[in-house]
């Protein structure tokens, strides 16, 4: 008879699991909760003490910590002197390991009790996943209930190979690194602001790209905490690599600004379109104004629902990606005949943002990493008036809105708002009055009309020459963060030319 060790924290379908193994010829062995609901539901399970034969002790602390245990599982079963040593030590062969660990994860969320986070840091339970997947040749290890069927399946059909086994190794390895992980984090996180001597980068995988950049080069999305697999729907087409950086960027943009119907196109990374109105119909119409010749290929993110109406808008010209809350299957249908489009939402009625505390960006040689950047609730509406004149309240709607389109558009940037719309973009320049003047050229190619428009830079203006430029094209209202050792000379300028001047004091470059 083969034998099962079953001791799992999460419970969810462990009865059936361990029903499904006895029917097929194991004997189970298991320990505290996990015997209890067996025992409760008909299933002949041996307590650990009884193949240990030491009792639970230390709250619990060591009951699997055992020679009877891990001989069973860790003995070879193709060499003689491992057979004949196990014979001689009275320890019997564990076949089968189904182990998941503490919930660390959920204590840390639900308290800052540090004792109560220790005693949910698991010992026993990562030492023999690991000593189950160390001996895959002859050891099945099972971290995941969603494994429950394959496994017996295997079982009960012959495929219960070494390279079947061989799998369940390596998710055993990623689950016990995972873990272990965590806690480390978290313990940094807890004693070392965040930043201690490792730092670990853990993700899911969620799917294969097509490829990454590049043909040549393979890719995949991971993510954190289930964010792409409970807020992530294609509807339509396969989202390339490039394409998840370009949709990260326009949902962080269209969902800066609460529930308000907000619409932004990006082009590889970069905004060239953004509106606020009264509807997203409205919103998108404005938001294509800025630089539909950028937009062409472009990815849109609606704050919000797509409907049939607003679908027959955007269909008039290429578009490559739209992500929304929402796109109805009216909406859906309209783009139907587009072979090339690509459609996502994220099943709610607005986009969502996983709001990551950290940021990382890869180096020739490492990483670095940072917390995350984000504007502050309050940081307009606290910004401090440096001029005689003070903005109107669209104008500070403006202000706001620029100040968040510049805090998520590549360094050097600038931004032009007006009447809630974007109405020039200067972005990822070497020359803040290059991205100036670059932004205020195109403007005028696409005939769009700044005077009156909020203008924002991510960064002080370090010379006036920005805001005369500004002045000339009927910039009404600037917002930035100061810091310059020629401010005054900035202040002055703003003064001379009746404008509103509003200093941050807080900086958000993006590189």
């Amino acid at each position: 008879m083969k034998r099962a060790l079953v001791s799992v924290s999460d419970k969810g379908g462990v009865v059936d699991f361990c029903k499904s193994l006895v029917k097929n010829g194991y004997e189970i062995i298991s320990t505290g909760g996990t015997y209890k609901i067996l025992k409760e539901n008909g299933i002949n399970a041996i307590e650990i003490d009884e193949i240990t034969k030491f009792p639970e002790c230390f709250e619990g602390r060591v009951k699997t910590l055992n020679p009877f245990v891990h001989g069973g599982i860790l003995h070879r079963r193709d060499k003689q002197s491992h057979l004949d040593q196990a014979k001689e030590l009275g320890v019997e062969a564990i076949d089968l390991v189904c182990v998941n660990l503490y919930p660390f994860k959920a204590t840390i969320e639900k308290t800052d009790d540090f004792e109560e986070i220790i005693e949910n840091i698991d010992i026993g339970g990562p030492a023999m996943v690991r000593s189950a997947a160390k001996n895959f040749d002859s050891v099945i290890i099972v971290t995941d209930v969603k494994d429950y069927d394959s496994v017996i399946d295997a079982i009960e059909n012959e495929k219960n190979t070494v390279e079947f086994r061989r799998g369940f190794m390596i998710k055993a390895y990623e689950h016990t690194a995972a873990y272990d992980s965590m806690i480390a984090n978290y313990m940094n996180s807890r004693f070392h602001g965040g930043f201690g001597e490792k730092q670990f980068i853990v993700g899911n995988k969620v799917m294969d790209t097509r490829y990454g950049e590049n043909p040549h080069q393979k890719g995949a999305l991971y993510e954190f905490d289930r964010h792409y697999s409970d807020n992530f729907k294609t509807l339509k087409g396969e989202a390339s690599f490039n394409n998840l950086n370009d949709l990260s960027g326009a949902v962080k943009i269209a969902s800066a600004f609460g529930d308000e119907n907000a619409v932004c196109i990006t082009k590889h990374g970069n905004p060239c379109g953004f509106a606020i109105k009264d509807t997203l119909l409205e919103a998108y119409v404005e938001a294509l104004k800025c630089d539909p010749v950028s937009a062409f290929g472009g990815v849109v993110a609606v704050n919000g629902v797509v409907t049939k109406e607003l679908a027959l808008k955007m269909n008039e010209i290429f578009l490559e990606v739209i992500i929304a809350g929402r796109i109805t299957e009216e909406a859906q249908e309209v783009f139907e005949s587009k072979k090339r489009i690509k459609l996502f939402e994220m099943g709610s009625y607005k986009l969502v943002l996983a709001n990551d505390a950290k940021d990382f960006k890869h180096i020739d040689g490492g990483f670095v990493f940072q917390d995350s950047d984000k504007v502050g609730e309050d940081e307009v509406k606290n910004a401090k008036l440096m001029t005689k004149n003070s903005a109107t309240p669209q104008e500070l709607k403006d202000m706001e809105i620029a100040y968040k389109v510049a805090s998520l558009t590549k360094s050097n940037c600038v931004v032009y708002v007006k009447d809630s719309a974007m109405v020039a973009v200067g972005m990822g320049m070497t020359s803040r009055v290059d991205a100036s003047q670059c932004a205020l050229k195109k403007a005028k190619e696409m005939g769009l009309d700044v005077t009156g428009a909020a203008l924002a830079s991510e960064a002080f203006f370090p010379f006036r020459d920005s805001i005369d430029a500004a002045a000339a094209a009927g910039v009404k209202s600037v917002i930035e963060p100061g810091g310059s050792i020629r401010d005054d000379e900035i202040i002055e300028a703003a003064n001379e030319f009746g404008m509103s001047l509003y200093f941050s004091e807080v900086r958000h470059f993006l590189h």
